[in-house]
């Protein structure tokens, strides 16, 4: 009962605190393009004009030589307790996507949504395995299915239980689902408008469930090299999109390669190149970390993520959209994700550009959600 109060106070101080302000003369990413000398105004917390010159009695934030951006995304993660979504809005990151959990946890910390310090939470629920498949080792219950008959009752649990999109895991190091049930999953979850995304760690189950009608997935493959030719058909045949979570393939892939197969898994190398040719091929990349594996933090260590993604040759600006406009638009997350008129005003304001080094995105100001400024350490 506490705990409920405690969520009500501070979803009604959210409410009430909601400030008005302008903030002039900055260069504003604006989750697509950049300009310069630029003004924002901030009301009740939505952007209410973006222009070079604004008129208006509230309160003014000079930007000059700073640099503005939407808050930021993680696409990839799994929280365990409201720490983790206030660690998140402390670094700018304000909005994170679950992709596996205890859907009564999950429910919890969903409603901390409307409270400043802490992250927006969007869940998949459970995650579709199989009995003993991946996703079952962590000692909490999860729901299995093994047949496609089984897909509808499934996805409209998850969705009961408050999921925002669909989870499927497919990971043939364990026991896991077959591509006819992943099918049946991908058409029920469509059929309820929803979003399903597959875990997959091999390449030709890449290739079967984007067939199958996956919007997106949310691991890189690292057993082969898909060719940029074979990447450019996928993508014609298909939108969807692609979370490489290459700093968790950094720290665990050396581990792995040290009893797999020689030659099984792809060297780091290898990997970086093919999610160049994810980007030249026009597939989107979202970014994603996957913490607390490996001890990835649900903040800063998503900062490192932007980094892998620049070393790998990705343009500084299409990095930024992989962790602001990107994800709300294909996880169809609302006015979230873009400093233009009508959408929430979340904010990060940076002392210099991460355009021009994206090691930059750790240099911040100040960061606001809904229009308040979060309280940072």
């Amino acid at each position: 009962m506490k705990t409920i109060l405690h969520i009500l106070v501070l979803c009604i101080a959210g409410a009430v605190s909601a400030q008005s302000f302008v903030i002039t003369n900055v260069t504003l990413f604006d989750g697509e393009t950049v300009s310069e000398n630029t003004s924002v105004l901030v009301t009740n917390g939505v952007i209410a004009e973006v222009s070079k010159k604004i008129k208006s009695n509230a309160t003014k934030i000079d930007g000059t030589g700073k640099f503005l951006m939407p808050a930021m995304t993680n696409s990839h993660v799994h929280a365990w307790a409201p720490n983790s979504l206030m660690e998140a809005a402390n670094a700018g990151v304000v909005n994170l996507l679950d992709m596996h959990g205890v859907e009564t946890a999950q429910g919890m910390m969903k409603g901390l949504k409307d409270s400043t310090n802490y992250a927006r939470y969007f869940v998949a629920g459970a995650a579709a395995t199989v009995p003993g498949g991946h996703g079952t080792q962590y000692g909490f219950p999860t729901p299995t299915l093994t047949q496609p008959e089984e897909a509808e009752g499934f996805v409209n649990d998850r969705l009961a239980a408050g999921a925002n999109y669909l989870k499927i895991i497919v990971e043939p190091w364990k026991e896991t689902l077959s591509q006819e049930t992943v099918k049946a999953l991908i058409d029920a979850a469509h059929e309820k408008e929803t979003i399903a995304v597959v875990h997959i760690s091999k390449a030709e189950d890449a290739k079967q469930v984007l067939a199958n009608g996956a919007d997106g997935l949310v691991h890189l493959w690292w057993d082969k090299t898909i060719t940029t030719s074979e990447l450019q058909e996928m993508a014609k045949d298909k939108n969807f999109f692609v979370m490489p979570t290459m700093l968790t393939n950094t720290l665990f892939l050396d581990q792995i390669r040290k009893t797999a197969p020689e030659g099984s898994i792809l060297s780091d190398a290898a990997l970086v190149e093919q999610i160049k040719m994810l980007y030249e091929a026009g597939i989107p990349i979202l970014a994603g970390t996957d913490p607390p594996n490996a001890g990835i933090n649900y903040g800063t260590d998503l900062y490192k993520e932007l980094d892998l993604l620049s070393k790998a040759g990705i343009p500084n600006i299409e990095v930024l959209k992989s962790a602001t406009s990107l994800p709300p638009k294909h996880f169809e997350l609302g006015k979230l994700g873009m400093v233009k008129e009508g959408y929430t005003a979340d904010l990060v304001l940076l002392n210099a550009s991460p355009i021009q080094d994206i090691q930059n995105i750790s240099n911040i100001v100040t960061v606001w959600k809904d229009g308040i400024e979060v309280k940072r350490n």
